[in-house]
């Protein structure tokens, strides 16, 4: 990366820091954007080179590891089991959360509790979650060689292998502490669903 990009990262971590600390503190519907500009000494127009809006903001998260997974599912090998390419790509962005910095756990871990703590962002945050199950089941079909407009099965297969993910996240209890749990409890559960399914069950045809 070089001073420019590194730059720029900065800034954006400025920003999603400044917002993170104020949404927690006074809470996401009374922060405006001109106080989180304000906090880090930029200036409005400036905060939306970086993001969106407030909600970007909040799912950064989410649009990052998106990106992680999308990239990976395309470098799997077209002749691999849809399942299994989606669970190895899977695995992939779980490593980057497991290989966070400090900084970048904190970052994550105040998203989680302002996304639980508020509803709306809360609905926004899952439907965001189908959005991408979307984009993926379009991946999955060109594999299998479907029309995801037509048939259901790489929907399923997306569909399985993102509820394995939440069963990581969240059971057998919802309160994760570290990143390192959660990559612990995320890959418990796509070693249980590789051996819950029977072998050719993803394939069309």
């Amino acid at each position: 990366m070089g001073l420019r990009e590194r730059k720029k990262e900065k800034t954006r971590l400025a920003i999603l820091d400044a917002a993170l600390d104020l949404f927690l503190e006074q809470g996401y519907e009374m922060t405006t954007v001109e106080q989180i500009a304000g906090s880090v000494e930029i200036s409005a127009r400036t905060f939306f080179r970086y993001f969106t809006g407030k909600e970007h903001v909040v799912l950064w998260f989410h649009d990052h590891s998106e990106e992680v997974l999308t990239e990976a599912l395309l470098h799997r090998p077209d002749d691999e089991p849809p399942f299994t390419s989606l669970l190895q790509a899977l695995r992939v962005m779980m490593r980057e959360f497991n290989d966070a910095t400090p900084d970048d756990t904190e970052r994550f871990m105040k998203m989680q509790r302002l996304i639980e703590s508020n509803p709306a962002l809360a609905g926004r945050s899952v439907a965001r979650g189908v959005e991408t199950e979307r984009r993926l089941a379009v991946e999955v079909a060109r594999r299998q060689g479907l029309d995801p407009a037509v048939h259901q099965l790489p929907h399923m297969v997306v569909a399985y292998a993102m509820a394995t993910v939440r069963v990581g996240f969240e059971c057998p209890r919802p309160k994760i502490t570290s990143m390192g749990e959660m990559f612990d409890r995320v890959e418990a559960a796509l070693t249980l669903a590789e051996r819950s399914f029977r072998p050719g069950w993803d394939l069309a045809g």
